[in-house]
Order: C-alpha cells, then sequence, then structure tokens
C-alpha cells in the first residue's frame, strides 16, 4: 500500500510545495499499472493521458483525458492504469489552506447554498472546462521557475484552482466538503472506525481522519466505546477473523494478513488469548 503525498519523491514525481506542503505532482516516468493507495491528504486527480481505473468499496470508475477526480482524504483505492500512457497532475488540499481559503471568500458559502454532506460519499468526477484546461497548462512553468516568490505564486495558483473547481460542481457537494473542513466538523467515531478497522493506519492516522488531536480522539473514543482505540481494534479484528475461519475457506495467513497481522504467530497467539484456542483448532470446530 502506498500513502501519498508522504510516498512522492523526486525520483518519480516533480513536485511543488506551499509551505513544506505538497500542493502538486506530476510523475515523470511510467506509472506502475496497478497499486493500491491512500490518501493522507484530500487529492484532485486530472488525467491529461491515457486512461486509470479507480477500485472503491463503493464504485468501480474509468477516467480518461479531460476528466478530474476529487478524492477525500483518509480514502483508500485500488488504482489500475489502463495503459502506459497514463499521465496526471496530483493536487493536494491540506486542510489548513482550504481553511484560509473560506475564510477569505465567505460570501460564496451560504449555509442555505450548501448541499447535506454524505458520509458514505464516494469519489466526485467531474469535466474539465475551457478554463480549467488554461489553468493546468499555466502550472507546468512553475516546476522550473526560479523565485522568491513561489510560494507566494503557488498560494494564489491554490486559490485560483478552488474558485474553478466551485465553478464546474453542479451538485454543490465539492462546496460543502470544503465548509465542513473550514468549520472543524469532526467525524462520527463509530462510522470511522467501521470503515478503517482492518486498513493498517496508527492512531496518529486515525485521529488525523477523525478530525481530531490525538489526544482528543482518545479521549472521545473512551466516553464513546468505553475501551482504549488500540484494545477496540484488537477485538473487533480478532472478531472479523473469527467470521473469516467460519465462513470462508481462507487460511490462517491468509486471514492474519487480512486483518492488519504482519506476524502469523501474533495472530495466533492474540487469538488464542480471547477464544482460548489457536485459528486452526477453531477451524476444524474446536471451539469452546
Amino acid at each position: 500500500m502506498i500513502r501519498v503525498p508522504s510516498f512522492i519523491h523526486a525520483g518519480e514525481f516533480q513536485s511543488l510545495k506551499i509551505k513544506d506542503m505538497t500542493f502538486v505532482a506530476y510523475r515523470n516516468q511510467d506509472p506502475p499499472l496497478k497499486n493500491e493507495v491512500f490518501f493522507e491528504e484530500h487529492a484532485l486527480i486530472f488525467v491529461l493521458e491515457g486512461e486509470k481505473k479507480f477500485v472503491t468499496p463503493e464504485q468501480d470508475i474509468r477516467v480518461k483525458k479531460g476528466n478530474v477526480v476529487f478524492i477525500p482524504r483518509g480514502y483508500y483505492t485500488m488504482q489500475e492504469a489502463i495503459n502506459k500512457q497514463y499521465r496526471s497532475l496530483v493536487f493536494f488540499f491540506n486542510e489548513k489552506l482550504l481553511k484560509e481559503f473560506v475564510a477569505g471568500h465567505l460570501s460564496l458559502f451560504h449555509e442555505n447554498t450548501l448541499v447535506e454532506p454524505d458520509p458514505n460519499q464516494g469519489l466526485l468526477v467531474f469535466g474539465i472546462n475551457e478554463s480549467l484546461e488554461k489553468y493546468i497548462d499555466s502550472i507546468f512553468p512553475y516546476f522550473h521557475l526560479e523565485t522568491q516568490y513561489l510560494n507566494h505564486f503557488l498560494n494564489l495558483k491554490l486559490q485560483e484552482l478552488l474558485l474553478h473547481l466551485l465553478e464546474i460542481d453542479p451538485t454543490g457537494k465539492l462546496k460543502s466538503i470544503v465548509y465542513n473542513i473550514y468549520k472543524g466538523e469532526k467525524a462520527d467515531l463509530e462510522f470511522l472506525m467501521d470503515s478503517y478497522y482492518l486498513k493498517p493506519l496508527s492512531m496518529e492516522e486515525l485521529s488525523r481522519l477523525s478530525g481530531r488531536s490525538l489526544s482528543a480522539f482518545k479521549r472521545d473514543f473512551q466516553k464513546r466505546f468505553h475501551t482504549s482505540p488500540a484494545l477496540w481494534l484488537k477485538n473487533k479484528r480478532l472478531e472479523h477473523a473469527r467470521l473469516l475461519l467460519e465462513n470462508t475457506g481462507m487460511n490462517v495467513s491468509e486471514i492474519s494478513m487480512e486483518i492488519g497481522y504482519e506476524s502469523v504467530s501474533h495472530f495466533i497467539k492474540a487469538f488464542k488469548e480471547k477464544y482460548y484456542v489457536t485459528p486452526s483448532h477453531y477451524k476444524e470446530g474446536e471451539r469452546n
């Protein structure tokens, strides 16, 4: 699994940063045809050439030249390039910069014009209009521009990009997403944990996805579930392992990997502590 934008480095991408935060990246080599990606920040992908398929729990989407895909922070997707000609620009939206944008354009975000956010919202796909196409062309010179004002230029380009996106979003969903970030709305913990408990995320990453500091995440979690996040995750994953043993033909090693245990021996030990029998014996019917 690849985490972006932290994965981005000069060997495979050209990138531009605003205040040390990745703003836009352009792959300058042939991409791998298939990989699983976890988005650490909200991202926008402009398809410049070729086609790609995004596979998520909610939907399968094929995009091609002229398409724009918005991917929310914390999203997992399997990406598969349909051909080696695939090229894209990927913009990342740090939440601090998004909040600054909304604060400077509050007149655009009247409450009565915003749609209700959907916690199950999948990827948003748009078509590029003429003005946005010209904007994309205007980005490339900055990859080679040597100036002490680069951060200032890019900050303006970020705001210009967001205005273009609000213009091409007929549903208003993107505007609502950005405004909710500005208001600092926190994710529902039960929905968050049910969505991500099988994913190999650290406590710090889960707290960020929830819109909380690590200490606030642990405190709110304790109030909601009456246990710690670590113990909840362990029990939830082992319960899922039990269901897989009962209902699938997966072996112990496959199940261990499925529920996020890097070590099979650690999985066997944890399973036995909870169910008083090894996974293999459980599968064979030796259950208490």
